[in-house]
């Protein structure tokens, strides 16, 4: 894959940016409560199911099957009649029956009446439309047809958060990112392997046997080979080379990170691997010691990675910065926003927001 440069001006709009730490749960009575910004508050007095997080958008069942939204400050019906739903951290969408539609910015909207499958993800909602046979995107509020097929529904090839894959009716792979569809190969018989993150793509170059990169309108050879292992973030990959090195790229800096790593992983703004029986991240171009020990059982999102400590308690770093959140045993730990909710045994719950531990 050669470098090729686009000539005209892509105006850049943004991604969305976190705003708010909000988590929902049930307490020890079943009702329904919330953390956001550090307060509790209580949504509901009954049990709900189904419940699915998001940063800006938490979507349930309640408990008369009806369907809500939860923005950490109202909850809203969006409809009392059986639906489906998928989320994502900012935006929701959800079927009955054929009927599609989509909560975007705190308001509801019509998708289409001839629904297929659809997709979610961060500022972008793919779907497939039966009466057109399109696949079509959702992207600030606009509805646009990427592919529409004389044979099988079309589907994405792959989906990021704010970016994706398709291929046209000339089995050329195409790529949506902030409104401009780019034309990436043609497929002759031989697939490409994709890994999308929140506003980057790298992939194996089956012609070129390249790994490459797409990365803010542009195409780039990253290495001469094909990569066995690769995880895409914001803004970087993150990926082995040959000799199974540990390695960093973006914006053109390319960084090895652990010759011998024990094992890693890497989403949104951080990298985290094992070496020499330590625990590292990587998050913003500086690596920091995580943890004395090689960390078995971890989630990460955004700036923060969670993890279980050695005697069975929860630690986390946020934004490179490490504190104990518990050392009770047998707790359940999530992530959301900017922030860890630690679920104990008797239902209680500690969060850390902001450097500090909140208990309810």
């Amino acid at each position: 894959m050669k470098l090729l440069t686009f000539g005209f001006l892509i105006v850049s709009t943004g991604l969305f940016a976190q705003k708010q730490t909000v988590f929902a749960y049930m307490d020890y009575n079943n009702f329904f409560h919330s953390f956001k910004d550090g307060y509790f508050n209580q949504v509901d007095h009954q049990a709900v199911t189904g419940l699915e997080y998001g940063d800006e958008v938490i979507a349930y069942y309640n408990n008369q099957r009806d369907f809500k939204i939860y923005d950490g400050t109202f909850s809203r019906l969006m409809t009392n009649q059986p639906a489906t739903f998928k989320i994502s951290d900012h935006m929701a969408a959800w079927n009955i029956g054929q009927l599609l539609f989509y909560y975007e910015n705190g308001k509801p909207h019509n998708m289409t009446s001839f629904g297929g499958d659809y997709w979610v993800s961060d500022s972008l909602i793919t779907f497939q439309d039966t009466r057109y046979n399109s696949l079509n995107v959702v992207y600030q509020g606009k509805i646009s047809t990427l592919v529409q097929s004389t044979t099988d529904l079309p589907s994405p090839v792959v989906q990021g958060d704010n970016i994706l894959v398709f291929k046209d009716n000339g089995d050329i792979y195409k790529v949506f990112y902030r409104g401009q569809i780019y034309d990436l190969g043609t497929y002759n018989g031989t697939d490409y392997e994709f890994f999308a993150g929140t506003d980057i793509l790298g992939f194996n170059d089956p012609q070129t046997r390249t790994f490459a990169v797409f990365q803010d309108g542009e195409f780039l050879d990253v290495e001469e080979f094909r990569a066995p292992k690769v995880k895409a973030g914001r803004g970087f990959l993150a990926y082995e080379d040959l000799q199974g090195n540990l390695k960093f790229y973006g914006k053109g800096k390319y960084e090895i990170l652990s010759s011998y790593a024990q094992f890693w992983d890497a989403k949104d703004d951080l990298i985290v691997w094992g070496d020499a029986n330590r625990s590292y991240q990587y998050f913003k171009g500086e690596k920091k010691n995580l943890a004395n020990f090689v960390i078995k059982e971890w989630l990460m999102k955004n700036d923060v990675v969670a993890f279980r400590t050695l005697m069975g308690g929860v630690g986390a770093s946020v934004a490179g910065t490490y504190k104990e959140v518990t050392t009770i045993n047998d707790t359940e730990f999530i992530i959301n926003g900017h922030g860890v909710m630690v679920t104990l045994p008797n239902r209680a719950v500690m969060v850390l927001y902001n450097g500090q531990i909140y208990r309810d």
